[in-house]
């Protein structure tokens, strides 16, 4: 509910603040004394597109003050949230501020922080809905009809479904084109896979093994170089060299060590030891003679083996210790091309069963459209009766739509004010008198979906009067039972309506013309509302049927 309106330098408003409360509020006065001024003012507020020169003459800056009380669960609350701002003092209460300065600059606070146009846009379509006779924000945008028939019908598990539905077919269908894209950029490739897993079969390198042939040809390369000299050492060391000398020298002494009175004990056990010794060295140098000894044609089969392992990797871009890996990439791609076609048959089967879900409910949504749309045109055609229009008719019409989230339906409303003529869209058929009430028979509908949002009405009266005027007055106060409307009108009848009434007034102060609001009390309204009946000349006939239009809305 909007509680307050306070409206700073805006056009003709010098200063006015102005508290509102549920129910019907109605604003009247003479034309152009500034009524307009405030719808402007609070569009301004909440973001709407309006008149750019709203700064009133001499000022610098023009501010407009919006207070709300919400309850909790309020859808104003969700766009808060979305947006990352704080949801107020935990009261319910919700402060829009907007400035306009000379230079056209704009900036909105929400609660006191800062919040961009958008922001601003989708907050206010959960608190405010303005209709009249240009009511290109509201009833007569054929874009919003679709989503006003399906809150009239209560659609909202069908539309769940439906877009539930509708997120499975454009993953299904995306997770198929990717598919097919990847099977298509591996079919391109399927000739150099074949090759290249081949030659890796083929050559079959295996981990380290590079390296390991690296060492190997450089130890073969350098043997020859080193075999000869390790050659002679085996020589000087071996049985014909120092271990035989040794040897010989041990049976020697061995022969005349009982002569020698123990004197060659010691030495023939050192020389014992020696030849142990001699004997391993001997033993390692002829172990890596043997190793020294290599035939020429594995020297060239290892080259042979190294060159192709390091050629191959060359190819590929890889390192010689990735090809083991880079081969088994290169043949899980090839058993994905292999495997391609049953996956897509695969993905292909999960589309047309997402797709098959989606017509479903997207159907079952279509019919519900469909019923829904004949109430809607019954009810609204019992309510234009009441209005004086009981020949008109009114037309929810359906049409096939590009399918979407929410559905496969267009959903446009439709009158013809005559019978037997064509029914076309609300704005082009209807006259001004009777666009009025076609919307606010269509409101009175649809009023089910508005809970928590302020309805403001712009002279949607204009050109009733009598009996029709007490028609709409009445529609209009059932709409605020429970919840706010507030009224611009020049119908006493409706004026009689309301439970809050204000005047909108202009006078000229310091040869300035400003614009006032005056809250009425019951004398002061039986006074507006005679001036409404009779004009400037208030007779006390005008007072006495201004009397009878109170008591009888009382």
């Amino acid at each position: 509910m909007l509680c307050a309106l306070e409206i700073r330098d805006i056009l003709i408003i010098d200063r006015l603040e102005l508290d509102f409360r549920s129910g019907l509020n109605v604003l009247t006065g003479e034309t152009g004394t500034g009524k307009s001024i405030l719808l402007d003012s609070l569009g301004f507020v909440l973001g709407w597109r309006g008149r750019a020169d709203l700064v009133r003459a001499g000022a610098d800056q023009g501010e407009v003050t919006a207070v709300f009380d919400l309850p909790a669960d309020h859808a104003a609350w969700q766009v808060l949230a979305e947006a990352g701002i704080p949801g107020g003092d935990g009261e319910g209460e919700l402060i829009v501020r907007r400035v306009n300065r000379r230079d056209g600059r704009k900036t909105a606070w929400i609660n006191d922080r800062r919040c961009s146009g958008e922001v601003l846009r989708n907050l206010s379509d959960t608190l405010v809905e303005l209709h009249g006779q240009q009511d290109d924000r509201g009833l007569l945008d054929p874009r919003g009809h679709r989503v006003l028939l399906d809150t009239f019908g209560g659609h909202g598990a069908l539309l769940a479904r439906c877009r539930e539905t509708w997120r499975a077919r454009s993953r299904a269908e995306k997770a198929l084109t990717a598919a097919q894209a990847a099977l298509e950029a591996i079919r391109g490739e399927e000739d150099f896979l074949r090759h290249a897993v081949e030659e890796l079969d083929a050559l079959a390198p295996e981990p380290g093994e590079e390296a390991a042939l690296d060492s190997r040809r450089r130890m073969m390369q350098g043997a020859e170089r080193i075999r000869s000299d390790v050659a002679r050492a085996h020589q000087l060391l071996g049985g014909e060299g120092a271990e035989g000398a040794m040897g010989d020298a041990m049976r020697w002494l061995e022969g005349v060590t009982d002569r020698a009175e123990g004197q060659l004990d010691a030495p023939l056990e050192a020389l014992g030891r020696a030849l142990v010794e001699l004997g391993e060295a001997a033993h390692g140098v002829e172990t890596a003679l043997n190793g020294l000894s290599f035939d020429p044609l594995e020297l060239e089969q290892l080259e042979e083996r190294l060159f192709a392992i390091r050629a191959l990797a060359r190819k590929h871009g890889v390192a010689p210790d990735e090809l083991p890996g880079f081969g088994a990439e290169l043949r899980e791609r090839l058993s994905a091309l292999e495997a391609g076609d049953a996956n897509i048959a695969e993905l292909e089967a999960a589309r047309d069963a997402a797709g098959a879900a989606y017509d479903e409910a997207a159907a079952k949504l279509s019919a519900a459209r469909a019923e829904a749309g004949e109430r809607l045109d019954r009810a609204v055609t019992n309510e234009l009766a009441p209005l004086k229009m009981d020949r008109a008719t009114f037309l929810t019409r359906i049409t096939p739509a590009d399918p979407g989230p929410d559905g496969a339906d267009q959903v446009a409303f439709e009158v013809a004010t005559n019978p037997g003529a064509p029914a076309g869209p609300l704005a082009r058929i209807a006259s001004g008198g009777e666009l009025s009430r076609f919307l606010l028979a269509l409101k009175v509908c649809l009023s089910q979906g508005s809970e928590g949002v302020t309805m403001i009405f712009d002279e949607i009266d204009r050109g009733v009067g009598g009996a029709t005027a007490d028609a709409v007055g009445r529609r209009l106060a059932a709409l605020a039972e429970g919840g706010q409307v507030l009224v611009v009108t020049h119908s006493p009848q409706v004026a009689a309506r309301g439970a809050h009434h204000w005047r909108v007034e202009k006078a000229v102060h310091d040869e300035q013309t400003l614009s006032t609001v005056v809250p009425l009390d019951a004398g002061q309204r039986v006074d507006e509302i005679a001036r409404m009946v009779a004009g400037d000349m208030i007779t006390e006939e005008a007072r006495g049927a201004a009397r009878a239009l109170l008591d009888g809305a009382s």
